[in-house]
């Protein structure tokens, strides 16, 4: 036996590898494809059948233009396939998909022209593709629940920051998505925070047998994936020569990126000289998307504030007779590069309530440069309803349609507030502030500040056309919950 293969071999210690597959099932062809003849269906008779009756010249065409497209809209982005663990987007993303298909019919329809109107059509044909899909999602949820594997085990292999970074990240609601740490191997001597079994050391070194110990921990707890955080300590020959032991003892290696914050479809690989490079693609700043993002945002805003006028007008009529005190609550934001505007809402406070902030500044419950109380007594009654539903927030349409906001992006910022964001947190300020965002559907005011940023970070870097869509479907769901609004 060679030196080289002598370094790192497997240990003699054998495990049946029968019971351990690696992530993922076989996936079950007929019941995609059932699922994707169902929706088309469903979502082309209807279109047909009210078109033929109108006595429309292309009702065929148009109805089978629509269901492709539907087809189309549901498979890029992923309803017929599944994660990890077999899941697949939930019922309210019928919702986002639909919306994206109404703005590509849009589009055909103003190409096309007057030769057909689809109107009725689409109206009719949305009970019967919405409802159908979420059908379907039920069915073949309940038919994944019943083979569901549990979460892939994972042992973590870096030194003591790195896994708690990696224990932190990957908690309850990892696990849920396929995930659980069950233990660790630390490289160095420093000892890791999170109350993990540590099954062995690697020396800072590299003199003693990485493949053995890494290996002997898997084995011990039972790890379908071993996940290694690369380091100063662990990087280069010394990692590639674990990952060969690794893969010859049967054991799926993950190796740990140090990009953070950057969705998939930004990152391409590519091999260069014996190097693996990741391409990432810069955000989205130019071309057609955000032009897209523009136009939607103007026309959403106006046929919202048409479509929901007779609410605003009751709103409006209850806040002037609840209290004393103006009808709207004007305030001075900051959006896109910095530059204020002033954005507008139903007042949902007494009128003094700025002057009374100074007396509230112990009773603080917010960290970083927010305020906030969950029983803030400036608050009116009619205002904690306003805010629970998010209704206080329907003015800023009109910031929408003035272009300062968009319907989704990050939440603007009081000048205070942004006087005091560091250079990071200055980058929440690289697109327009939105009505609804990541911070919205993701518990609104019960996250941290650090929770917040990090979520609009993500959202400044990673955003499309297509993400902002699922956002608003999932803030239907975030408003009906409450949760975190006050």
């Amino acid at each position: 036996m060679t030196a080289l293969e002598q370094l790192w071999r497997a240990p003699t210690a054998q495990r049946d590898l029968t019971g351990h597959v690696l992530p993922g099932r076989r996936p079950s062809h007929w019941r995609t494809s059932f699922a994707v003849l169902t929706e088309t269906a469903a979502m082309a008779a209807p279109a047909w059948a009210v078109l033929s009756a109108r006595g429309q010249p292309v009702a065929l065409p148009t109805a089978a233009l629509a269901a492709l497209a539907w087809a189309g809209v549901r498979a890029v982005r992923g309803r017929f396939t599944a994660g990890p663990q077999g899941s697949t987007a939930g019922a309210t993303a019928v919702i986002g998909d639909w919306l994206v298909l109404v703005g590509l019919l849009a589009v055909a329809w103003a190409v096309a022209g007057d030769a057909v109107d689809p109107t009725v059509a689409l109206v009719s044909a949305a009970p019967g593709g919405v409802v159908t899909a979420t059908v379907t999602w039920a069915v073949r949820r309940r038919a994944r629940a019943a083979h569901r594997r549990p979460a892939l085990r994972v042992l973590v292999v870096g030194d003591a920051s790195d896994v708690d970074t990696v224990a932190g990240a990957l908690g309850p609601r990892a696990q849920s998505e396929g995930y659980a740490v069950v233990a660790a191997v630390t490289v160095g001597a420093a000892e890791p925070e999170h109350q993990l079994p540590v099954t062995g050391r690697l020396r800072a070194d590299g003199t003693d047998d990485d493949v053995s110990t890494v290996l002997a921990g898997a084995y011990a707890y039972d790890a379908d994936l071993v996940l290694v955080a690369p380091g100063p300590l662990l990087r280069g020959d010394r990692l590639r020569r674990l990952g060969w032991g690794l893969h010859d003892g049967g054991v799926a290696l993950c190796v740990l990126s140090a990009l953070t914050g950057t969705a998939t479809a930004r990152i391409r690989p590519a091999s260069v000289a014996g190097m693996t490079l990741l391409h990432v693609a810069p955000p989205l700043r130019r071309g057609p998307q955000p032009a897209l993002k523009a136009a939607l945002d103007r026309s959403g805003a106006l046929a919202g504030l048409l479509l929901l006028a007779p609410l605003l007008l009751v709103v409006a009529l209850g806040v002037r007779l609840s209290s004393r005190g103006p009808v709207f609550h004007r305030q001075i934001r900051h959006g896109r590069h910095d530059r204020p505007f002033t954005m507008w809402k139903f007042r949902t406070m007494v009128v003094d309530a700025e002057s009374r902030k100074a007396e509230l500044t112990m009773a603080n419950e917010g960290d970083g440069p927010l305020f906030k109380m969950r029983r803030d007594p400036r608050v009116t009654g009619i205002g904690r309803a306003l805010r629970r539903l998010s209704i206080d927030e329907l003015p800023q349409l009109f910031n929408v349609l003035r272009g300062d906001m968009s319907l989704v992006g990050p939440r603007p910022p009081l000048p205070e507030e942004a006087a005091e964001y560091d250079d990071r947190e200055r980058r929440r300020l690289a697109v327009k502030p939105g009505l609804t965002g990541l911070w919205q559907v993701s518990g609104r005011s019960d996250l941290s500040w650090k929770e917040s940023v990090s979520l609009d970070l993500w959202y400044v870097d990673n955003w499309s056309v297509s993400t902002d869509m699922g956002l608003l479907a999932r803030t239907v769901r975030a408003v009906t919950d409450g949760r975190g609004a006050y």
